[in-house]
């Protein structure tokens, strides 16, 4: 048992880091669309596992905006980024934020459900 344990000190901490997750978005419109503020958390390991974007979609799956995150943010968890500009279709009310990460992917949606306008 011992070395069983032992064994586990080996195993790198990206190995236990899951994938991205969204624990807050916000969002407001203005003339000129709608910007998006999201709060993601994840374990940044460095260049090689890092939350690196996420983006908005309507509930079909249409991609309505996509935010680039280039750097890890590993010393700076959770952390917030905005994308403003977003053309939301007439009609819809609640959108998808979807968080991505260079190890899993698309991490799981979060649901957002749009101010009044």
């Amino acid at each position: 048992m011992k070395r069983f344990l032992a064994l586990l000190y080996l195993i790198p901490c990206a190995a236990l880091a899951g994938p991205a997750v969204v624990v807050d978005a916000t969002a407001t419109q203005s003339n000129r669309g709608w910007t998006f503020s999201v709060t993601i958390k994840h374990a940044d390991t460095g260049w090689d596992h890092y939350a690196d974007g996420w983006g908005v979609y309507a509930l079909d799956g249409t991609e309505l905006g996509y935010r680039v995150l280039a750097h890890p943010h590993v010393n700076e968890q959770p952390f917030t980024r905005s994308l403003s500009g977003v053309v939301i279709p007439d009609g819809v009310t609640q959108v998808l934020i979807k968080p991505r990460d260079l190890e899993h992917g698309v991490g799981a949606d979060f649901i957002l459900t749009l101010p009044a306008q």
